[in-house]
């Protein structure tokens, strides 16, 4: 019998799928920082930048319904896994190839297609391998932020140091995302035969307090436009050519840290003082973070506010579906994933089209007063709608164990 390979207590499947994560981040970290102002250099408007920003966050949570779906029906999982991160480098090169932003806007929301295609296949494949799944998620997360963090640190060497230029810089990133395949071709992947008859999508069996929570989380996705406006916010306070950019590649390395840093405590928290008030804290965050926006002017006040962005969004982005699941019944919980997906998705688009119009006919402070308010209504109606979650969070949490 073949022995297999571990690496400290891990499937080496485990190790090999979080490696190609960590390079594919470390490409796409790159180019996240200095999109905005490409789409700019190409004579994109503000309304374009919020179109493709939103566009770029929207694609990969729809397509997460449909990968998910048919990884599941097929039972194969490791080609969707490798179609997503080809797509992306693929893209990736064509973006670099842009020469006008209706080029960029197809070529980069396409790359977000590859994200979509992989990114529920492949934490399925984890979970197969997974014998404490908290360890194997929390390693592969630690690998894919740290990716996150050494490409946006990358971006701003070669822009602040070596004077790269845009399309260079996207291009060396493009190559570094083919890489990420060369660990993805050794993954063994186990064959599953999956015959069982997959859930029709609908809200009918979803539980009250799920349909709340969905329509809460909806509010606070129509706030939570494209981060490509605070990049830009911070651009329009440091006028000078060089460090219009580079300051804010610089916090935007802050943000990424920070991120880092609170995902692990977040979830200590979670345990102590429960998902609906991290999440909660995550939406009030990001209601001061547009607050700070509408008056910041100088360097230590958009530091103080990435910092927070980092720290609001290590409250949000993990603990939002984590509590959809929670507060599903087995038999809807996949269901009710990829509702919560495609609703994000949607109303996130819709959010950075929103700012992006009131940007360019209103003025550049007017989306961050449109983010206030809504997202002060979400944390609003999150705190006045708690006690109607307790009783079923306390009946999903026993069901989990």
């Amino acid at each position: 019998m073949r022995k297999k390979r571990n690496f400290f207590g891990m499937n080496f499947n485990v190790v090999l799928l979080g490696i190609a994560s960590l390079i594919n981040d470390l490409s796409s970290e790159m180019i996240t920082p200095i999109l905005p102002f490409f789409i700019k250099y190409l004579g994109g408007s503000e309304i374009i930048v919020g179109i493709i920003g939103g566009l770029r966050d929207s694609i990969a949570n729809i397509l997460k319904v449909l990968s998910g779906y048919l990884s599941d029906k097929t039972g194969k999982i490791k080609i969707f896994v490798q179609t997503g991160y080809f797509t992306s480098a693929v893209f990736k090169t064509l973006t670099a190839m842009s020469l006008t932003w209706p080029q960029l806007m197809l070529f980069s929301s396409l790359e977000r297609t590859g994200k979509g295609m992989r990114d529920a296949p492949r934490d399925a494949l984890l979970a197969r391998y997974a014998k404490k799944r908290g360890k194997v998620f929390g390693f592969h997360k630690t690998l894919d932020t740290s990716g996150a963090i050494l490409g946006s640190i990358l971006v701003f060497l070669l822009f602040w140091i070596f004077k790269f230029e845009y399309r260079k810089i996207i291009t060396i990133a493009a190559i570094i995302a083919f890489t990420s395949l060369i660990p993805l071709y050794f993954v063994k992947e186990k064959k599953v035969n999956n015959e069982k008859k997959l859930p029709k999508i609908g809200f009918s069996k979803f539980s009250k307090s799920l349909k709340l929570f969905l329509v809460i989380s909806g509010l606070f996705s129509f706030s939570n436009f494209s981060y490509m406006f605070l990049i830009l916010k911070t651009q329009q306070a440091f006028p000078e050519k060089l460090s219009s950019t580079a300051i804010p590649i610089f916090l935007y390395i802050l943000y990424n840290i920070f991120y880092a840093l609170f995902a692990i405590p977040v979830g200590i928290f979670y345990d102590k003082i429960g998902r609906k008030r991290i999440i909660n804290l995550g939406y009030f965050l990001f209601s001061l973070i547009c607050l700070g926006f509408i008056f910041a002017k100088t360097l230590p006040m958009f530091i103080f506010l990435f910092i927070l962005y980092g720290m609001a969004y290590a409250s949000i982005e993990t603990n939002q579906r984590t509590y959809v699941a929670d507060l599903s019944s087995k038999t809807t919980r996949g269901t009710a994933l990829g509702m919560f997906y495609t609703l994000t998705g949607f109303l996130t688009l819709l959010s950075s089209i929103v700012a992006g119009i009131l940007w360019q006919k209103i003025n550049s402070t007017a989306p961050f007063i449109f983010g206030f308010i809504t997202s002060s209504l979400a944390v609003i109606l999150f705190f006045a709608c708690a006690k109607k979650f307790k009783k079923y969070e306390t009946m999903s949490s026993e069901e989990s164990v």
